[in-house]
């Protein structure tokens, strides 16, 4: 049986990932000819495979909204399966007030499979990139490896939002360095364990908690001060993100190691929870995530990089095509602490569209977690929330881009038209 090997579209979009689904979304949405490539069976990455298991920061702290749009679609389609909680504001074990949606991981996948077949968007799943081949600054053809073979995409528009950045890796494009002193923030292996009861988990005081958790990391048993958890709508388990692995996930080796190490922590940590936390005695690990859940690898160099400064102003951006309230939260590589910088009650920041553009490439975007941004400032706008309505701006631009508007150069695009068009569809831009 033979099977095509080449096909020709508008917008393709590299990595199923929440960022890199809405934006594959977006795009079809708005009359395009999309394919969205992705390693796995299933979309979601950091939601799905990574089990993350709650969408953080929609608002600022004083309650003014920030995120909304096709973001907000999401959680209204899981609610649609019963498969979200309402949104809440809780202090975390850290101490730090914070607010979130859980979800329940499996549920996701259903969504975004929803959400791409009713907008016409083509799914390559199960496809790994092998190289791409540029004609100048732009992208000509990417070369996926499948099941059917190597299939050749020619894009007029790509969008890179793989997270670790792979497509763009093979372009020759610059990446931002780390500054002295600064490290990559670490992998968490999520992981599933109950039944908890949660009526007395939630009444323990946040001194309480805060000790149970610094006691557990200094005797070993925990690898954070933390005990950081998401209840699961379906049942009486949570998911836990108390584990740390420094590692840099674009070291194949590294990776590999860092899946193992953390399913060992997560064991330990387990038991840590049976023995020593009030309304977790008869609970028992459930289940790993997927995969280990990666917070930062490569950043493109684009044509603004964005600061914490940026963040803190904060500064006011003409192309801002999303907004965010999540604070500067940096997991250190080593120790069990938090580098948390929070923002005043009403204080919000803009993501400007130039983020978006590598600067070495002409029919290119990047959304998601590689978004040219400086370490701190990542910190802040690497959470999936923000990501979609990144991802939203991404998609909708690549489809203006590829359609004729900006004559299949991202940096044409019509500004003042692609962010009225944002606005019509839900999103926030400040």
């Amino acid at each position: 049986m033979t099977h095509p090997t080449s096909f020709n579209c508008d917008v393709l979009v590299c990595g199923g990932g929440v960022a890199g689904t809405i934006a594959a979304v977006a795009a079809a949405r708005n009359g395009s000819r999309v394919i969205l490539a992705e390693r796995y069976g299933f979309l979601g990455g950091n939601a799905t495979a990574g089990a993350v298991a709650q969408f953080n920061s929609w608002q600022t702290a004083a309650g003014r909204r920030v995120v909304a749009g096709m973001a907000q679609e999401v959680v209204d389609r899981l609610r649609d399966y019963g498969g979200a909680g309402e949104h809440e504001v809780f202090v975390m074990s850290t101490g730090h007030k914070m607010d979130r949606v859980s979800y329940a991981p499996e549920v996701l996948k259903l969504v975004l499979d929803d959400m791409v077949s009713e907008a016409g968007v083509r799914p390559l799943l199960h496809a790994s990139l092998l190289d791409i081949n540029l004609a100048g600054r732009r992208v000509e053809a990417v070369r996926l490896l499948t099941k059917s073979g190597v299939i050749t995409v020619n894009p007029v528009v790509m969008v890179d939002t793989s997270g670790d950045l792979d497509a763009l890796r093979h372009t020759g494009a610059r990446f931002l360095e780390l500054s002295e002193g600064e490290a990559l923030q670490p992998a968490t292996m999520m992981f599933r364990f109950g039944p908890v009861d949660f009526d007395v988990m939630d009444a323990i005081s946040k001194q309480e908690l805060a000790t149970i958790a610094r006691s557990g990391y200094e005797s070993g048993a925990l690898a954070r001060a933390a005990l950081h958890c998401s209840r699961d709508p379906f049942s009486q388990d949570g998911w836990f993100n108390i584990s740390r692995l420094a590692i840099d996930a674009t070291d194949a080796m590294a990776l590999g190691r860092a899946e193992i190490e953390g399913r060992k922590q997560a064991w330990r940590a387990a038991s840590y929870l049976r023995e020593k936390v009030p309304g977790c005695g008869l609970g028992r690990l459930q289940a790993f995530a997927t995969q280990v859940g990666i917070r930062e690898t490569r950043r493109v160099e684009g044509d603004h990089v964005l600061t914490s400064q940026d963040l803190l102003e904060p500064t006011q951006f003409k192309d801002a095509i999303a907004a965010g309230a999540y604070p500067i939260d940096i997991h250190p590589a080593a120790g069990g602490e938090l580098e948390y910088k929070s923002l005043d009650e009403d204080h919000a920041y803009q993501i400007p569209f130039r983020c978006l553009i590598p600067k070495a490439l002409d029919n290119a975007l990047v959304a998601g977690r590689g978004v040219s941004a400086t370490h701190e400032a990542l910190a802040a706008i690497r959470v999936m929330t923000i990501s979609m309505a990144v991802g939203q701006a991404a998609g909708l631009a690549a489809s203006m881009a590829a359609s004729g508007d900006g004559h299949g150069t991202v940096r044409e695009v019509d500004l003042n038209r692609l962010c009225s068009m944002l606005v019509k569809q839900g999103s926030v831009l400040a």
